[in-house]
């Protein structure tokens, strides 16, 4: 289940609560409670596997470039050396070599560029999603521990 949805479901059941007259405070089913935060835990880690999903398909796609600029590179190699006698076949493969191993270094930039603005957009959400979560849980502990009455003292041991 998505983390949001989980958020989703926190945030109905403290709504559906029953609310304690002339107060802010409510009292939420402790087994509700406990069971969206058990999914909660289980969630996360989907979304980390996730994120790491996307780092592997990033490194992925960065070998795959890395892989198509070497062999350009080498084909470049092949074009040049078959033409050595040719003076003027020369001069066109060297520039036609240049021109696709730049072609080849830019198509590789812009792939890297790529999968880490993916990277980092995805990686971001989850940050985003993971501090709106743990808001959540710190605002809800916050709140169970200011409605724990506190113990009065019986005024015969004092």
């Amino acid at each position: 289940m998505d983390i949001l949805q989980l958020v989703d479901e926190l945030e109905a059941v403290t709504s559906k609560s029953f609310r304690i007259p002339f107060t802010s405070n409510i009292l939420i089913n402790e087994d509700d409670l406990f069971d969206i935060l058990d999914q909660m835990r289980i969630s996360v880690p989907q979304e980390v596997k996730e994120a790491r999903r996307i780092e592997a398909e990033r490194e992925r796609i960065l070998a795959r470039a890395q892989e198509e600029a070497n062999k350009l590179n080498e084909m470049a190699k092949e074009k040049i050396l078959s033409a050595v006698d040719d003076h003027e076949l020369m001069d066109v493969a060297k520039v036609e070599s240049r021109e696709i191993i730049a072609q080849a270094k830019e198509e590789a930039q812009q792939l890297r560029l790529e999968s880490n603005n993916y990277v980092a957009d995805n990686l971001s959400d989850l940050e985003e999603h993971l501090l709106k979560l743990l808001t959540t849980v710190r605002n809800g502990l916050r709140k169970m521990q200011e409605e724990q009455p506190t113990p009065s003292i019986p005024e015969s041991e004092t």
